[in-house]
């Protein structure tokens, strides 16, 4: 009974201690992908505007900011990416699209009015958005 009764301590103290060491963690915007966190990952060269998105594993950022009315390129990352992110599909512009396994992927989205482009992996499991505003 008494070695029962050291067990349990021993087991409620150490899911205690990886409670209270787990919560502790902050997540960076990369790692908070289901929360949807908008990452700066737009930047302007030579008047065009250019999205970079990491693909493997999904997308990141999955939601992205833009200017609307301004010349704007998509720029896929890949790194070793072997699964459906490698095949980008942009249903509303026709746009389907097979990455390198590694290596940068442009693509030109034109001027984009205000509203949202979505897209998805080739299969339709992992879905990114750019809000154009």
């Amino acid at each position: 009974m008494k070695n029962t009764i050291i067990s349990i301590i021993i087991a409620s103290t150490l899911i205690i201690l990886a409670i209270v060491f787990t919560s502790g963690k902050k997540s960076t915007p990369e790692q908070n992908i289901q929360n949807e966190t908008i990452v700066n990952n737009v930047s302007i060269v030579d008047g065009k505007q250019i999205i970079e998105i990491k693909a493997k594993g999904g997308y990141t950022p999955r939601v992205s900011i833009a200017k609307a009315d301004t010349p704007t390129i998509l720029r896929f990352n890949t790194n070793g990416t072997f699964d459906c992110s490698s095949s980008v599909r942009i249903p509303s512009m026709n746009i389907s699209k097979f990455l390198p396994q590694s290596g940068i992927t442009d693509i030109d989205l034109g001027i984009q009015k205000t509203g949202t482009l979505q897209g998805t992996c080739g299969m339709g499991m992992y879905p990114f958005e750019i809000e154009f505003q």
